[in-house]
């Protein structure tokens, strides 16, 4: 704590990861999450906006006081685990040039099922929902994508994903998208359904999963 009201590098790396999951969120949140003042948050945000990694858009706020929201740049991705990006997109390519897309839709299918008999190991059907999801959470943030869920409702959850490492890959080859969607459906199973509704690729913050009783 005193490390981040201090102005040190660990403390920018706290306020970001923050603005990473919460974002768009405001200094005073971003602070109450962090337990320390809105002023030392505030001075770590325009560190990292000159540096390139948030950014703000101002809104009307209360008493007609104007408030800044915070987002994570696509510059900040790398600081979240960005493994073999650009190695990732050259296979891709590679493979496209070698199979066809026909080819390659076949190889991402494999690699689906293969992490699909490696979640289901980790999540038994005979769970609730709600601990399905934190089984599922905890595997795909070990993987990168720092995931969380959420209650939405009575009866609902949300499943976020804050971050997406592969998210080079996925711009060069929509399939890796597609079936990560039909992959949290079998592994969550049957009397569910799984809905995105939102996408990082699409330009939000994160990729939001909707899943609500069958």
């Amino acid at each position: 704590m005193s490390e981040i009201a201090a102005g040190s590098s660990n403390g920018r790396t706290a306020v970001l990861e923050r603005v990473k999951r919460d974002g768009p969120v405001t200094a005073e949140t971003v602070a109450a999450k962090l337990g320390v003042t809105g002023m030392a948050v505030r001075q770590h945000l325009d560190r990292l906006e000159k540096a390139g990694l948030v950014e703000h858009q101002t809104k009307p706020g209360q008493r007609g006081r104007p408030s800044k929201e915070w987002r994570a740049t696509r510059n900040a991705d790398s600081y979240f685990g960005n493994s073999h990006a650009a190695l990732a997109v050259d296979l891709i390519s590679q493979m496209r040039r070698a199979f066809g897309d026909v080819g390659l839709d076949r190889l991402i299918a494999l690699r689906t099922a293969e992490q699909e008999q490696t979640y289901l190991r980790q999540i038994a059907q005979g769970e609730s929902v709600g601990s399905r999801l934190d089984r599922l959470a905890k595997i795909r943030t070990e993987e990168g994508y720092m995931a969380e869920v959420r209650k939405d409702g009575s009866d609902a959850w949300l499943f976020l994903e804050n971050h997406c490492p592969i998210c080079s890959a996925a711009e060069v080859c929509s399939t890796i998208c597609r079936e990560e969607l039909r992959l949290f459906q079998r592994v969550l199973g049957n009397d569910v359904l799984v809905e995105r509704t939102s996408h990082i690729l699409a330009g939000a913050a994160r990729c939001t999963y909707r899943v609500t009783p069958a």
